[in-house]
């Protein structure tokens, strides 16, 4: 067992597999619970991978700023290679991914369920009289505005501030600054966003 889960792609498919015979088991059970014609089973998979890929990109953009930011200062720095040149750039490798993830998963969501030009629009495209397309809206918005962050200003800082690009020392400084600042941004906003997509799912 220790040997299986010391491969993490191994365990990635197990958890997959393990999700497959889940389904199959209540499926049995209870006799619902999954029906390839039914329109509403494929929205549900599409939001499950929507939250699959949120809790990896939000998961990572907390540990950036809750863990590894805070710590540096207090990491000898003959140690600090070893963040700067293994550990962040794999932890950003996935951070980009899954906020891709998260955005394509759900606009095709929004899409599936017919709501994507409300959302979008706030809800003016029906007078603000759906308040869950309000909401869901202000939710995607700051998703959108979080992943273009991402891709357009924190992932082009961070290539330079790790030496991944080669810049001089002082540009080198001000692309950490920014890609620090860019990325408390997001976490300002990934409390609302958070919140907004939840209520619309469970409050209007």
């Amino acid at each position: 067992m220790a040997a299986f889960l010391s491969n993490l792609r191994n365990t990635v498919i197990a958890g997959f597999v393990l999700t497959v015979l889940m389904i199959a088991v209540l499926v049995g059970m209870t006799g619902e619970g999954y029906s390839p014609d039914q329109h509403s089973y494929w929205t549900f998979i599409m939001r499950w991978l929507h939250v699959l890929s949120g809790v990896m990109w939000i998961g990572i953009l907390w540990y950036f700023n809750f863990v590894q930011t805070p710590s540096m200062p207090k990491i000898p720095d003959e140690q600090k290679p070893a963040i700067g040149k293994v550990i962040a750039p794999a932890a950003l490798f996935w951070f980009r991914w899954a906020a891709m993830g998260t955005i394509i998963t759900g606009l095709i969501l929004a899409t599936m369920n017919g709501y994507i030009v409300d959302a979008l629009s706030l809800g003016a495209s029906e007078g603000f009289s759906v308040p869950k397309n309000t909401a869901i809206g202000i939710g995607m918005w700051f998703g959108i505005i979080m992943w273009f962050n991402v891709w357009f200003i924190i992932w082009p800082n961070q290539q330079k501030a790790l030496g991944m690009v080669e810049v001089d020392a002082d540009a080198k400084a001000a692309a950490a600054k920014t890609a620090g600042m860019f990325s408390r941004v997001n976490t300002l906003l990934s409390v609302p966003m958070l919140y907004a997509m939840v209520s619309a799912q469970n409050v209007y």
